[in-house]
C-alpha cells in the first residue's frame, strides 16, 4: 500500500461558511497553483498567514541559482528527494509526483505544501526554458495532488515586474481510460 492510500480525500474543501475573501490560500488557489509576487513584504505576509494555518512552507532562494544544477541541489534538499534523484527535469517531474502523494517531501499532517521561490526573475533570466518548465511541472503536479487530497501551491517572487510565463499546467483532452464495447 502506498503512503497516499491512507490520506485519499484528506484535504477539506474550502469552507463556504467562512469569509473566503480573507482566506489567503483560497485566494491564491482561485487562479491556479502558481502565483507571482512582486513585493517581498506581501510575500512574507502571505507565507506567515499560510504558516499560521498549518501549511508546510519550503523556501528556495532562486536568485542564487546560476545554473539549473543549483535548482536541482536546492529542490532535492528542500523536498527531501531520494539519493537517486537524477538532477534533470524528468527526474524532477517524477519526484514531484511522489511529493504529491506524500511519499516524501510533504507532510500529510500539514494543511498543504507551499513552494516559495524568491528572486525567480534572476534564475528565469539565466535559464528561461527551465524556469517555465519547472513551474509547469509544479502546476501539473498540483492538479494531481488535489486528487489525493493534497493542497500544493507555488509562490514565485520576482524583482522584475515584467516577469511572465506561458500558461502553466495545461492539459489536453484525453480519451477515456475505460474500454467501451464495440457495437457491431
Amino acid at each position: 500500500m502506498r503512503c497516499c492510500d491512507n490520506y485519499a480525500g484528506r484535504v477539506a474543501p474550502f469552507d463556504l461558511r467562512t469569509d473566503l475573501a480573507v482566506d489567503r490560500a483560497f485566494l491564491l488557489a482561485t487562479n491556479g497553483p502558481v502565483t507571482l509576487f512582486r513585493s517581498r513584504e506581501v510575500l512574507a505576509e502571505t507565507t506567515a498567514w499560510l504558516a499560521e494555518h498549518g501549511y508546510q512552507l519550503v523556501g528556495l532562494a532562486a536568485g542564487g541559482w546560476t545554473t539549473l544544477a543549483g535548482f536541482h541541489e536546492d529542490i532535492k534538499a528542500g523536498l527531501d528527494f531520494p539519493d537517486y534523484y537524477g538532477h534533470n527535469l524528468d527526474a524532477f517531474n517524477d519526484c514531484m509526483r511522489d511529493v504529491a502523494t506524500y511519499d516524501y517531501g510533504a507532510s500529510p499532517d500539514a494543511t498543504g505544501t507551499v513552494l516559495v521561490f524568491t528572486g525567480y526573475d534572476a534564475f528565469a533570466g539565466r535559464e528561461p526554458r527551465a524556469a517555465q518548465v519547472i513551474l509547469d511541472i509544479i502546476a501539473g503536479t498540483a492538479r494531481s495532488a488535489m486528487l489525493v487530497g493534497h493542497r500544493l501551491l507555488c509562490l514565485v517572487q520576482s524583482d522584475d515586474p515584467r516577469l511572465g510565463f506561458e500558461p502553466l499546467g495545461a492539459t489536453r483532452a484525453e480519451w477515456s481510460p475505460t474500454r467501451w464495447p464495440t457495437r457491431g
